[in-house]
């Protein structure tokens, strides 16, 4: 008979996903939102305590040249780095997770056939046909990232449209989502209302809200996309637990607009 070993096994080599930790022990996510591709505003981001920054491939100018090096910025601190993909395609989406996103948004998600989809795209079989070759994210998660990496890193289908809304218990359903977030701007667009975020429009309210629970009820990550921080307080009340809010874009405009408004009044 072969001699057992009684010594305990040695815990996985991965970065955790702080994100998962948060939310697990009944907290709040806050999001940090880039669209400069610069790595010194990057890192001038994340060392301002963000717990998650989500740098935007989909809408601006950050391409995937500019996301290896903006992503390495966001690691010299504890914050956790997630992208938001330009579509649902399971090419840009491996190369995004390839290069150390702990995470991915992925837009204009309508039906569960395109959650599953992403899941897929996402996960390293037996689950998915995510191919491997995770050159930085090895880096970033530790030696053990490819066995649990299927566990580690977060999928969030974007609700924004007419069809989503539709079918929200259907993507709510299918295993290995770990959240929604909502994009406000493109769902008041799909309820005939003006795109902004931190609405007030009772239609797009009610939808916000249905969302919200139901994605809660599923047992899974509930966000938002917000302006500013009342808004987001207030979607922290209704449930919510992972909320954005501003822009690095935005940030700079209004933090500018501020300082000249005071050094002008009176001149």
């Amino acid at each position: 008979m072969p001699e057992t070993s009684n010594a305990p096994q040695s815990a996985p080599q991965i970065r955790p996903n702080r994100l998962r930790e948060i939310v697990a022990n009944g907290g709040a996510a806050i999001n940090g939102w880039l669209g400069i591709p610069s790595t010194l505003s990057v890192e001038v981001m994340a060392h301002q305590g963000w717990d998650s920054l989500t740098i935007d491939m989909q809408h601006g100018v950050v391409d995937y040249g500019d996301l290896v090096p903006m992503l390495t910025a966001i690691s010299t601190t504890n914050t956790v780095p997630l992208v938001r993909a330009p579509w649902l395609e399971p090419g840009i989406l491996g190369k995004i997770l390839d290069a150390g996103a702990y995470g991915i948004i992925c837009p204009m998600i309508e039906t569960a056939a395109d959650v599953e989809n992403f899941v897929v795209a996402t996960s390293y079989p037996p689950r998915g046909r995510r191919s491997m070759g995770p050159i930085r994210a090895g880096l970033f998660g530790g030696r053990d990232y490819a066995a649990h990496a299927n566990q580690t890193v977060m999928r969030f289908a974007m609700i924004e449209t007419a069809g989503a809304l539709d079918n929200l218990d259907a993507i709510l359903a299918v295993e290995g989502l770990d959240a929604v977030y909502i994009g406000p701007s493109d769902l008041s667009l799909a309820l005939g209302r003006k795109p902004k975020f931190d609405q007030e429009d009772p239609l797009v309210l009610d939808a916000i809200t249905h969302i919200g629970r139901a994605t809660r009820a599923a047992g899974k990550i509930a966000g938002i996309h917000n302006g500013y921080p009342p808004y987001a307080k207030r979607m922290i009340g209704l449930g919510f637990n992972f909320v954005t809010v501003g822009t690095d874009t935005m940030f700079l405009v209004d933090g500018s607009r501020r300082m000249l408004t005071e050094l002008r009044e009176g001149s």
